[in-house]
């Protein structure tokens, strides 16, 4: 398998070359770009599988290049920052970021973060492969699609696997801190507030009104499970 290609956007010289001669030994394919203007012209010849984006760039808001990039691809996101108000990552998840880091940070944490976030991109199981069908809802796993009246939801790569887990597992009640671990697959020592946020963005596409969700329910106090309409039919 050819290995994963991780574009680093940072103003900072040192921590840029850092973080490239940290992943190139983990035996990532690397590219590096100090601006916004440059990340974009390398992104569209590169064709990252991960972006490493630094959210204060000299020319450009990492939110918005966030955006422009996973308009284009389904390219996955981990935004950098200094910043460490929980206010600012909440920012960047609605923005579609798949995680977030805040410097400093260490490199064991950086690249374990990194893996983590690729692992989404594994062949999923025989048992995980079929299509999961709930009224007008259709979850797609293989090629990672979902579908509501025949309509593609565009959905980030979290947002997908969030759903796709919940999905699979209907009626079943999920502790956020059990969500964190199956679908982050590593030991997230933030606020557990993302998964309502993730949970929001979802609820935003696929539910008919957002006020009284019907497909994803929250538990009060406990947290959140997938109610089918029907029971799903397997494909």
């Amino acid at each position: 398998m050819a290995p994963a290609k991780i574009l680093v956007v940072d103003d900072d010289p040192a921590i840029r070359n850092l973080i490239h001669r940290f992943l190139t030994k983990q035996s990532y394919q690397m590219e590096s770009a100090a601006d916004g203007k440059s990340a974009m012209e390398i992104f569209e010849q590169f064709n990252p599988d991960l972006v490493i984006l630094d959210v204060n760039l000299p020319d450009a808001n990492g939110y918005n290049l966030c955006q422009d990039m996973q308009g284009r691809t389904g390219v996955f996101v981990l935004m950098l920052t200094s910043r460490t108000d929980e206010a600012d990552k909440i920012k960047g998840f609605t923005q579609g970021a798949d995680d977030y880091i805040t410097k400093p940070f260490s490199l064991q944490e950086l690249g374990v973060r990194v893996g983590a976030i690729l692992k989404r991109q594994r062949s999923v199981s025989t048992a995980e492969q079929q299509c999961l069908t709930f009224d007008k809802l259709v979850i797609d796993p293989v090629r990672r699609e979902v579908k509501l009246d025949d309509d593609l939801v565009p959905l980030t790569a979290l947002e997908f696997d969030l759903l796709h887990f919940l999905a699979r597992n209907p009626g079943r009640v999920w502790r956020r801190s059990e969500l964190i671990q199956e679908v982050w697959e590593y030991e997230y020592v933030g606020d557990q507030r993302v998964v309502d946020v993730h949970i929001g963005q979802i609820r935003k596409k696929i539910e008919i009104d957002t006020s009284q969700p019907a497909l994803i329910q929250t538990v009060r106090g406990v947290g959140y499970k997938f109610e089918a309409p029907n029971h799903a039919v397997e494909v």
